[in-house]
């Protein structure tokens, strides 16, 4: 059976005067094609087919037998053939290649959160034990899967990005005092120094102490965003977040929010997220009380979260958190 070359074979056998064969008696490509019965399946079954006697004497054969370890050696798969109707297809891969498309800056891709998620309905109350009607939460955003490992990543990038950095040592450049040599190098007995601002003497430099730096390090945004989601979704699915209609208190009075914060169970401390601007009466009914602190939605982080067992949040608060983690990532 008669196979055809691509351009990449014809090339390798016309290279073959270029090693020295010029003088030889080349076979040529097209009495190459009549006369050697290739097997397509195999590349590497050309070396053990019979050829003609026609071509089985001389330098032809022996250029034929070299070109053919070439093509071996050079380890050419079926690709650079040409499929005909007679080609076996079972031998050609079936996988079908496609490049998926990405949207810039949305969601992470995680496998994680490539899931149909469910929203969650809760009540709606206040300060007074209202029933205040209930709220849809948007599912991607309270009721993801828990991660440690992510919330673990986000709690240290909080911790060393909140350090000063602000730690000094003077090294012996920056120690105040002479530069003279305390006594002889020889002589009296004693050890030989040659400055006394050395990390030995009293009063001297510090040797590769700290030095003003930032401890700051990288987390991805994507990151950040799903630790956040994580915190969230734990306190809504331990039954600790807790939505009021608004925050609004008739008072400034600490007891207002004392009387609360005692019906409340198995309660040590409260996180109150307020979406704007923080009411002045309820800064002032919490200031004195050390298991209540007060954030605006802005400023909600994953650690915050976890130091309070109790998360109280406005129903603006939580349009604004569903609203930032729905905002494309800005690359």
């Amino acid at each position: 059976m008669a196979a055809s070359l691509s351009k990449r074979v014809l090339r390798t056998f016309g290279s073959f005067t270029a090693l020295g064969r010029s003088n030889a008696s080349i076979i040529s490509v097209s009495k190459l094609v009549k006369n050697v019965p290739f097997r397509l399946p195999l590349i590497s079954n050309c070396l053990s087919v019979s050829f003609g006697t026609a071509n089985a004497s001389g330098n032809g054969y022996s250029d034929l037998k070299c070109g053919m370890g070439l093509l071996s050696n050079r380890k050419l798969s079926t690709s650079i053939l040409t499929p005909d109707d007679s080609f076996p297809h079972d031998l050609l891969s079936q996988k079908t290649v496609i490049t998926p498309d990405r949207t810039i800056g949305y969601e992470i891709t995680l496998i994680s959160e490539r899931r149909q998620y469910q929203d969650l309905v809760i009540p709606v109350t206040n300060f007074q034990n209202e029933d205040k009607g209930f709220m849809v939460l948007a599912g991607d955003v309270f009721d993801v899967p828990v991660r440690k490992d992510i919330i673990h990543h986000v709690v240290r990038w909080q911790l060393a990005k909140r350090q000063q950095g602000t730690h000094s040592t003077k090294t012996i450049s920056e120690v105040s005092g002479t530069g003279r040599k305390p006594w002889n190098q020889k002589g009296t007995g004693r050890a030989r120094h040659g400055t006394l601002r050395g990390p030995q003497f009293r009063g001297g430099c510090v040797m590769h102490g700290p030095r003003p730096r930032s401890h700051a390090i990288k987390m991805n945004k994507q990151v950040r965003r799903l630790g956040l989601k994580i915190a969230l979704t734990a306190r809504a699915a331990e039954g600790k977040l807790l939505v009021f209609d608004d925050l609004a208190l008739p008072t400034h009075k600490t007891k207002n929010i004392v009387n609360y914060y005692n019906q409340m169970e198995t309660t040590k401390k409260v996180l109150v997220v307020e979406g704007g601007p923080i009411d002045e009466k309820l800064k002032l009914a919490t200031q004195n009380l050390h298991y209540v602190n007060i954030l605006p939605s802005i400023g909600l982080n994953v650690y915050s979260i976890l130091l309070h067992d109790t998360l109280v949040m406005s129903r603006d608060a939580v349009n604004k958190i569903v609203e930032r983690m729905h905002t494309p990532i800005n690359r």
